[in-house]
This record gives structure tokens, C-alpha cells and sequence, in this order.
């Protein structure tokens, strides 16, 4: 048997927050997940994006502790167009979030701009830019 990539798994300090920054980006997460230790979401393709509280991690690793420095993980959300790239960003701020790098047209081809979820973890919203 081969192991095969399946999800990915966030430690989070306040599961409501977390949650709540993850629906504003389109994510389908049940209200009641708010106050559960572990959550799942389905993403698109089947892989899983999952929420741990430290407490929980804790449970089984107790002397576990967050990682020190920039980001500890980074995710990626793609936009159908530059201009809904914008338009995000500046939801997404207007909402409270932390902007990390303001919208800009990236040598590769992109729209691009990262803010921070509540556990300062760098999320990337991008798009192609016309050709």
C-alpha cells in the first residue's frame, strides 16, 4: 500500500476565529463546529483542510508548542479574475483581517495578495493576470 496525500492540518489558539476567516473565504464549515475540538472541511478534490484547538493537540503531544518566527504554514486561494482579487483583499480587511502584502501584479504572471488568519498563518488570494 502507498501512502497518499489527504489533508492538511492546522493548530488553531481559537477555534471560532479561525473558522469564522475560513467561511469568508468560501469554505462550507457548520456554525455548530465553532466549539468542537477537531473540524474537517472537504475541499475540492476531496482533499481535507482540518482544525485542531492547542488543547487538543495537547491531549497527545503535551509538550507541544507553536512554532516561533513567520508563518507556519501557507495556503493558497485562487479568484477568478485580478479585479476579484481586490475585491477580497479588501473584504477581507474590512472584516478585520490582517493584511500582510496589499494587492500587486506579481513577475509570474499574477494578481496576488496574503493576509493573515488568526494563528498568523500566510493566505495567499491570487489570479491570473491577462495576457
Amino acid at each position: 500500500m502507498t501512502a497518499r496525500f489527504d489533508a492538511i492540518g492546522l493548530v488553531v489558539a481559537d477555534m471560532a476565529a479561525s473558522l469564522a476567516f475560513y467561511r469568508r473565504l468560501g469554505l462550507d464549515i457548520p456554525a455548530d463546529a465553532d466549539t468542537q475540538p477537531h473540524v474537517e472541511a472537504a475541499l475540492p478534490g476531496g482533499t481535507r483542510l482540518m482544525w485542531d484547538t492547542v488543547a487538543t493537540v495537547r491531549s497527545f503531544d503535551p509538550e507541544w508548542t507553536p512554532p516561533s518566527g513567520s508563518h507556519q504554514v501557507g495556503l493558497a486561494f485562487a479568484c477568478d479574475s485580478p479585479a476579484d482579487v481586490d475585491k477580497t483583499y479588501q473584504d477581507l480587511v474590512g472584516a478585520g483581517v490582517r493584511g500582510k502584502l496589499e494587492p500587486w501584479d506579481a513577475p509570474w504572471g499574477q494578481r496576488y495578495a496574503t493576509v493573515l488568519d488568526p494563528d498568523n498563518n500566510g493566505i495567499d488570494v491570487f489570479a491570473p493576470l491577462p495576457s
